[in-house]
């Protein structure tokens, strides 16, 4: 018997009458996640505690929202063509969130978010912070696509290839039964670039936004070979998916903003990125030490004066001798 292991028989766990979908519980445990993570590394730049909290209220529904605009609009034959259920196109539970539109919108939630609140936040220290924190819930979030039976590969004998029941089978594909899990193949690949970016972070002493850049970069490496093995309906441009242009389209960039942002003068880039602290301290941190500058010693002692009485500096007689 070929080696393999099975996918869940279902993707709902009935807590009473309520319904809780694998898919949305491991979306939101992600979610937690990268805050959790955000938070603490925000702090370390010398944030205040709640702040990313506070930033998430707008950034997580805009990043939902841009997820599945994303997907609805590059898969729109899943939901518009004759056949099909066009409100299925709302039913997110179902799965279907484009990294790229979550992304895309949940930066300007960010960005809402930011400028509402009272603190003055550098969005590239901000995106740095999450640059760990979004990998994981990435990586954390393809759980519930194992328990929907969906994203996986090519057809595959591998002894790690994952069981898919028929009725979530490619058509053209009815009668085999194993699969190459990619689910799992970017799962482990975003825990890999959470632990890169950290590697990074104290190799190289990255800051002023390239953190998160460098997590978009090797992001977009893994995706583009992942998307390779994938068998779902995709629209393709010469041979290639629609998905693996955009990830091209995003590593140049980024690794352009790498190059780009790189600190010209260290010790500047060191005391921009060590803490986040408002001019006036940082002037006054600069120019303390001046403060503290001692007048040194003469190098010749002073000469005593003469002593001066009545009869003259010389004695009785005015004379240099007795």
């Amino acid at each position: 018997m070929r080696a393999s292991f099975p996918s869940p028989s279902q993707g709902v766990i009935h807590l009473g009458p309520v319904p809780l979908r694998a898919y949305a519980l491991f979306i939101v445990v992600g979610i937690v996640v990268a805050i959790v993570t955000g938070e603490r590394r925000m702090q370390a730049k010398g944030y205040r505690k709640g702040l990313v909290t506070d930033i998430a209220i707008w950034a997580v529904p805009f990043g939902i929202v841009g997820g599945r605009l994303y997907h609805v609009i590059t898969d729109n034959q899943l939901y518009f063509r004759s056949g099909r259920r066009p409100i299925e196109a709302l039913y997110i539970w179902h799965g279907g969130l484009g990294i790229w539109g979550a992304i895309s919108l949940g930066a300007l939630g960010a960005y809402i978010g930011a400028r509402l609140s009272k603190d003055d936040v550098r969005l590239s220290d901000l995106g740095d912070s999450l640059a760990v924190g979004i990998p994981l819930a990435q990586g954390i979030g393809r759980l519930g696509n194992y328990f929907n039976q969906e994203l996986y590969g090519r057809p595959s004998g591998l002894p790690w290839a994952v069981e898919i029941d028929p009725s979530h089978r490619e058509a053209r594909y009815a009668d085999v039964a194993t699969y190459q899990p990619t689910f799992l193949y970017e799962l482990i690949w975003d825990f890999g670039t959470a632990g890169l970016v950290l590697w990074a972070e104290r190799r190289f002493k990255l800051g002023l936004g390239r953190a998160f850049a460098l997590y978009v970069a090797t992001y977009c490496v893994g995706r583009f070979w992942i998307e390779a093995l994938r068998i779902d309906e995709a629209h393709r441009f010469l041979g290639l998916r629609l998905n693996d242009y955009t990830a091209i389209v995003l590593f140049v960039l980024s690794v352009g903003y790498i190059i780009v942002r790189r600190p010209k003068h260290r010790g500047a880039h060191e005391l921009s990125r060590a803490t986040h602290v408002p001019a006036a301290a940082a002037v006054a941190a600069v120019a303390e030490p001046l403060t503290q500058i001692v007048e040194p010693e003469p190098t010749t002692p002073p000469i005593d004066p003469v002593p001066f009485t009545a009869d003259g500096p010389f004695g009785e007689s005015g004379s240099a001798g007795p």
